[in-house]
């Protein structure tokens, strides 16, 4: 059996993508390859005698890829025996079948196996590497104090021109948490479970090059499982009135979409609304098949029965059915119509279409469109069109009838007071009625839809005074969000926070907000964006909700504990660094309860053995998860050494005074 695990690595290491410029063999990456069944890693099997005969059946004549007993055989203890997976065998951290415990059947991360939770470590973008060192998955029997409230430390208050170091905070203050946010929202909850009005979230695309750095690219079962963790716990924050918004892209739509059926109740959805996010040019156009220019937010509520729906409106161009002008007098039987063309023309000094190109040459019918739109607009009230009434009651069938025999108009009075006109067999309707004020401005709109194309996403770079690479979304998108599910002074979170923009639009709109992010994005920061809110931003949506600055953010931190040691662990460049940590993680006495230190100790050899990104991966899966950071119960033992300041904020913000 050797043997065929030799001739497997052979077969495996023809591939560049397999293998690290360090010559380190990328086992996960086989897996994930095997896992999504591609093509080259399958050509390569079957071209080899002895993995065609292992790894493949044939079914009347067609060779079809076993890859459960091809993920069996990498991740066997046997392969590899000098790698990784055989010293984590050796000292506790593989299970008695030397299986890694990621895969092995205890805690598949498959939909039986729901009550796992994945804690999902994240790395900056420019940190990326080959290999998944930091995307643990806990089964249930191993979360004991993980979802504890943590103890908050670095409380500061940012207003105009402000930075106050602070000991309490008030029930209207909003709140930017730095730390992991599974952990962030477990910790929130004992303060605003039940009393968010809106969530909306923008989570990693589990696209394999997400911009805020999720340093894997899970397979569907454990981005999954790192979903649902955190949408269990987001319904918990919502109020029986709530709404979540998540947005996300084609690849995991479907998963989510069962996901989110699951934990809100299908009865709950409301919609899953397209967003169209570029238009089909540039380098999209080298894509083979249909170009992507498509995002999704699947809409829910916590309680349908309790949602209040508000009514949105779109900007649209001019309505090419309302195509007559109404001359009123005192008597209806009297109004005059109009083809709007010809009013146009007239009005325009042109007494002819034919006069018109004569002066304009080729650009007459542009010329003429713009014309009709403006005439439109400034005589709205006058401008109709002939429509089917909506659901006519039986008087109002009886005059369209009748109105076809006669040469003009008839009115009736509708349910709610108002008059309705009947002409020529058909209802009146006004040009005027479409007429809306939309952030700021009166312009014609359209009732929104579940399909948004009326969002530009040129030019978002520059809003807020910050960037984040292909994850940045336009204030207007999570501004119309905000329009049909909030009123001012409810409580919205994002938990993916990246830049800020949802926390930015809430603060411009008078709207409370929290936001978690676990990363530092240095000048292109959260903390930054909301500063330049404070002092009046005068980007994004700051025109139509007439900005101009003012209001105010608290900020702070979970208490690292543990977590100190991953930011270290993925920080490190080289062994001598890695040695160090390693001696602190050991003193420190945090480690996983499966494993015993005599046992690291017997196995030194093999620990050296590792590589570099192997030693990270193995320190990363020594710490014991429940001590990322310092709880809340514990926050009074010396050992962790919580300043009084630190101890009087956390005991304000739990309202434990």
């Amino acid at each position: 059996m050797a043997s065929f695990y030799e001739t497997v690595l052979d077969v495996l290491k023809t591939d560049k993508r397999f293998v690290a410029e360090d010559g380190t063999f990328l086992r996960n990456a086989v897996y994930e390859a095997a896992m999504q069944m591609d093509k080259q890693l399958i050509r390569m099997l079957l071209e080899n005698d002895e993995t065609c005969k292992r790894f493949f059946v044939d079914v009347d004549g067609v060779k079809v890829f076993d890859k459960t007993a091809f993920a069996w055989v990498i991740n066997n203890r046997q392969f590899l025996p000098d790698s990784y997976t055989r010293f984590k065998n050796k000292i506790g951290l593989a299970d008695e079948n030397g299986e890694s415990l990621g895969n092995s059947g205890k805690i598949e991360l498959v939909f039986p196996y729901k009550d796992c939770v994945l804690e999902g470590g994240q790395t900056k973008e420019e940190q990326k590497r080959h290999e998944v060192f930091y995307n643990e998955t806990l089964a249930t029997d191993e979360v004991d104090r993980l979802l504890y409230p943590k103890v908050l430390t670095a409380a500061v208050k940012y207003s105009a021109d402000k930075k106050t170091h602070i000991n309490e905070i008030t029930n209207t203050d909003n709140l930017i948490i730095r730390g992991n946010n599974l952990l962030a929202l477990a910790s929130i909850l004992k303060r605003f479970e039940g009393q968010i009005k809106c969530i909306y979230i923008d989570p990693p695309y589990n696209t394999g090059d997400d911009s805020f750095g999720y340093n894997d690219r899970f397979n569907h079962s454990s981005w999954l499982v790192f979903m649902k963790n955190r949408l269990e716990l987001a319904k918990r924050l919502l109020k029986n009135d709530g709404a979540i918004f998540v947005q996300i892209d084609y690849h995991e739509l479907g998963y989510v979409n069962v996901l989110m059926d699951e934990i809100f109740g299908i009865e709950n959805k409301v919609q899953i609304i397209s967003v169209k996010t570029a238009s089909p040019a540039g380098f999209k156009t080298v894509n083979p098949g249909p170009i992507d220019v498509t995002e999704y937010i699947l809409f829910y509520t916590k309680n349908k029965s309790n949602f209040k729906f508000k009514k949105g409106y779109v900007p649209v161009g001019y309505n090419t059915n309302y195509n007559l002008v109404l001359t009123r007098s005192h008597n209806i039987k009297d109004w005059k119509f109009t083809p709007i063309k010809e009013a146009v023309l007239k009005e325009a000094g042109f007494s002819s279409e034919k006069e018109l190109k004569k002066q304009y040459g080729s650009s007459w019918k542009v010329i003429l469109e713009h014309l009709i739109a403006d005439f439109a607009f400034k005589h709205a009230a006058d401008v109709v069109s002939i429509r089917d009434p909506h659901k006519p009651t039986d008087t109002v069938k009886q005059l369209m009838e009748q109105s076809k025999n006669v040469g003009y108009v008839l009115d009736y009075q509708r349910e709610d007071g108002t008059t309705g006109y009947i002409y020529r067999g058909g209802a009146l309707a006004f040009y005027s009625n479409k007429m809306k004020e939309v952030d700021g401005v009166i312009t014609v709109t359209e009732l929104l839809s579940d399909f948004w194309n009326h969002i530009s996403w040129a030019g978002i770079a520059r809003e807020g005074g910050v960037k984040l690479k292909n994850g940045k979304k336009p204030e207007k998108l999570i501004k119309q969000i905000f329009d049909i599910s909030t009123n001012r002074g409810d409580i919205v979170l994002d938990y993916h926070l990246g830049s800020g923009t949802t926390c930015a639009v809430a603060h411009k709109m008078g709207l409370q907000y929290i936001g978690c992010e676990q990363l530092d994005y240095g000048d292109n920061d959260v903390v930054v964006r909301l500063k330049n809110v404070i002092a009046g931003d005068s980007t994004g949506i700051s025109k139509a909700v007439d900005w101009h600055g003012g209001g105010s953010f608290v900020y702070c931190e979970l208490k690292k504990l543990n977590q100190m040691f991953v930011d270290e662990i993925e920080a490190a460049e080289d062994e001598s660094t890695l040695e160090e940590i390693y001696a602190r993680i050991i003193n420190s006495g945090f480690i996983s309860y499966k494993v015993k230190p005599s046992d690291i100790e017997a196995n030194a050899n093999d620990y050296e053995g590792l590589s570099l990104d192997g030693k990270k991966r193995f320190q990363m899966e020594l710490l014991d998860k429940n001590l990322l950071y310092v709880n809340y119960c514990d926050m009074d033992d010396e050992e962790y050494g919580i300043s009084e300041e630190d101890k009087a904020f956390t005991r304000s913000f739990y309202k434990e005074d």
